[in-house]
């Protein structure tokens, strides 16, 4: 049987215009650009317009990526979208997506694992190419997540941001960029520690779940904080291990862009200097599944990367989820 390797083929992103900083939120909450920067890192990020939704801003990464990948849409055979803000409870945004971006009739479907999406989507296409389910396969995560953030909550509305990463999948050309292997795990006990409680069968809308503002995201920062730092670290570690590599052997480390203290406290615990991690939280914020994505876009286009360089990608998110992925450049 022929031993297939997938690898990414492309990568591309997309952010909107609009840019809201701490200036801005100065004016909406009380808070200050020096308490924002401080606790999160974060100087700005960036807002969809009223007009745009999040199959709209996965249409632009997905294009980007196709065009670096130079891959026409017509080769693509499986669309996976990462979201946690789908453009309505159904169909599934990859629906929506396959039909704006032409890709005819084939298979499209959503996951759901938050900040985690991204790399739970790219190891299902990275099985679904190596078992030769599918040729190509289009995996992109998106998130508008100023649609869920309560503005009125300085505690989190300062954190997330809007966007677009998407990259394709196939079999690996002269054995680069290759996924070597991935690690996913889950906490559901944990789930009450950040999530969107009203809007689904547990509690559909109503006056009283608008009026107590329940369709807006809420966490617990501290807790959220404090077990993101420990599950990372335990990823990284897990898919290192599963790979037969050290730490050491890793030359760039692409987080998800959370908050630039747990960043820096993975980066301590992996024994990576900074300048070996990739970080643009301060000018996207949060974007969920799609802080990965957008980042390994932005090491591929700005010539970080190199070919048979070590890259691990690592995230967090509601769940709990967590995930890493290692791909050999």
């Amino acid at each position: 049987m022929e031993n297939i390797k997938a690898g990414i083929l492309g990568t591309g992103f997309y952010v909107p215009d609009k840019i809201l900083t701490n200036a801005d939120i100065e004016k909406m909450v009380d808070t200050s650009d020096e308490w924002i920067t401080t606790r999160t890192g974060i100087k700005e990020r960036h807002i969809i317009d009223d007009k745009q939704t999040t199959s709209d801003l996965a249409v632009f990464a997905s294009q980007n990526a196709l065009k670096n990948a130079k891959v026409d849409v017509s080769e693509v055979d499986c669309i996976i979208f990462a979201t946690i803000t789908p453009d309505m409870p159904f169909p599934s945004t990859a629906c929506i997506l396959q039909d704006k971006i032409g890709a005819k009739t084939v298979c499209a479907f959503d996951v759901n694992a938050a900040c985690c999406g991204f790399i739970y989507a790219l190891t299902m296409a990275k099985s679904f190419v190596e078992n030769d389910t599918f040729k190509k396969v289009l995996v992109v995560a998106a998130d508008a997540l100023s649609r869920i953030t309560d503005w009125t909550d300085r505690t989190t509305c300062v954190l997330f941001g809007d966007g677009a990463g998407a990259v394709v999948v196939g079999r690996a050309i002269d054995n680069k960029r290759v996924i070597l292997g991935s690690y996913l795990g889950a906490d559901g006990s944990a789930w009450d520690l950040l999530n969107m409680p009203a809007g689904g069968a547990q509690s559909p809308a109503t006056h009283k779940t608008i009026d107590e503002r329940l369709h807006f995201l809420k966490m617990n920062g501290n807790s959220v904080f404090k077990l993101a730092v420990r599950a990372m670290t335990n990823a990284a570690e897990t898919v290192l291990a599963k790979c037969n590599l050290k730490n050491k052997d890793v030359d760039l480390v692409i987080p998800h862009q959370a908050n630039l203290r747990i960043i820096n406290a993975l980066a301590q615990r992996l024994n990576a200097p900074l300048e070996k991690v990739w970080i643009n939280v301060t000018k996207y914020g949060n974007v969920s599944g799609a802080s990965v994505p957008i980042a390994m876009a932005e090491a591929d286009a700005s010539g970080k990367l190199e070919d048979g360089q070590i890259v691990l990608l690592d995230a967090f998110g509601a769940g709990l989820t967590w995930a890493s992925a290692i791909i050999r450049w």
